[in-house]
């Protein structure tokens, strides 16, 4: 019998052979694990041309129409998820590649970014951090949730999940989306809001729309011009829908407070990107502290690729965190250097 090879696409964590139970087809699939990104799609025709079955994760790796006519002997195409935007379709018909995507029983996206928004406005993964370098306690003045606006672009399951955790913590809830009606916002319990109000009002945009070629790009730099100075934005949709570069100059003019990242258009990102040009200090084992003045960003060591864009407060990664590092702009010229906390900052509600 004629073996098959399977290539499993962009496992950064080495984790793809430990989740599923790889050893019921050793006896006829020979499988190969990649463990980095493709330069080019020139490379990754090179070396998935002799693949019968591709895993791929998420939209880090394209298969575009000139991919597809590179891979002959390709009969399975899997993904993660049951939408990937970065396959064509039409093209993977046309081959007669199977297309098949994985489904969750319960997806962990509204609680990272709960987890992102606590992290935003409580500092608690950096204060943590603080505590178990040796500097002095507490130098983040926290900031107060409950009675804060979230504004929630997109209302479908994950944007209603959203709205259910964030009510508990007294937060109040708005929505906007292309399709959505103020009917749909009664029925969710949440405010309707228009774009430019949603923008304007929120304390805390989060986005939950599924990225396609009408949501690509959908928050820009005139939506970000509407927010408070006092606002961040949360993403862990996909990074093509907000502007990354409109997002990453809005934080280097201090025009909102910060941001909470999951996701970007390139993953992982690119070293030689702006959002990746830093200067860099290895503070203790797990963890890098900065200044993050500039906006800063962190991996986490659970598998998901997330990043926390902070500025107007102190930053450290919590033990756990794979890393953090400042991301300061080129253009700015602003030397970002890791610098020791002050004593005696308390929170916002008093010590404790």
């Amino acid at each position: 019998m004629t073996r098959l090879r399977c290539a499993i696409l962009d496992d950064y964590f080495d984790i793809a052979l430990s989740v599923a139970d790889w050893p019921k087809v050793k006896d006829r699939v020979d499988v190969t694990v990649f463990d980095k990104p493709f330069a080019s799609e020139a490379e990754a025709a090179t070396k998935l041309k002799d693949f019968d079955v591709i895993c791929a994760m998420r939209e880090r790796t394209a298969f575009p129409k000139s991919l597809f006519d590179k891979l002959p002997k390709l009969k399975l195409l899997l993904t993660s998820g049951m939408r990937n935007a970065s396959i064509d379709m039409e093209a993977a018909k046309d081959r007669k590649v199977v297309l098949c995507g994985t489904q969750y029983n319960r997806d962990p996206t509204a609680p990272l970014t709960m987890g992102l928004i606590l992290e935003l406005t409580r500092g608690i993964g950096r204060e943590n951090a603080r505590m178990h370098a040796g500097e002095p306690w507490q130098s983040f003045a926290g900031v107060e949730i409950e009675g804060l606006t979230l504004g929630i672009v997109g209302l479908g399951k994950l944007g209603s999940k959203m709205a259910g955790i964030a009510r508990p913590f007294g937060m109040n809830v708005i929505a906007w989306s292309p399709n959505l009606t103020p009917e749909k916002c009664k029925e969710a319990g949440v405010g309707y809001a228009s774009k430019e109000e949603l923008f304007a009002k929120a304390d805390i945009v989060t986005i939950h729309v599924v990225l396609s070629e009408r949501s690509r790009g959908l928050v820009g730099a005139a939506d970000l011009a509407r927010m408070k100075p006092t606002a961040f934005l949360v993403n862990t949709a996909r990074g093509p829908i907000v502007d990354e570069q409109a997002l990453l100059e809005a934080l280097q003019q201090r025009r909102i407070a910060g941001a909470g990242l999951d996701v970007f258009s390139v993953e992982p990102l690119p070293v030689g990107s702006p959002a990746a040009q830093a200067r860099q200090r290895r503070d203790h084992a797990a963890s890098r502290l900065c200044d993050a003045r500039e906006p800063a960003g962190a991996l986490s060591a659970d598998g998901r690729v997330h990043r926390c864009l902070h500025q107007g407060q102190r930053a450290a990664a919590a033990p756990g965190l794979t890393a953090a590092f400042t991301a300061a702009s080129r253009a700015s010229g602003t030397r970002v250097r890791a610098r020791r906390g002050r004593p005696g900052h308390t929170s916002a509600r008093g010590r404790g």
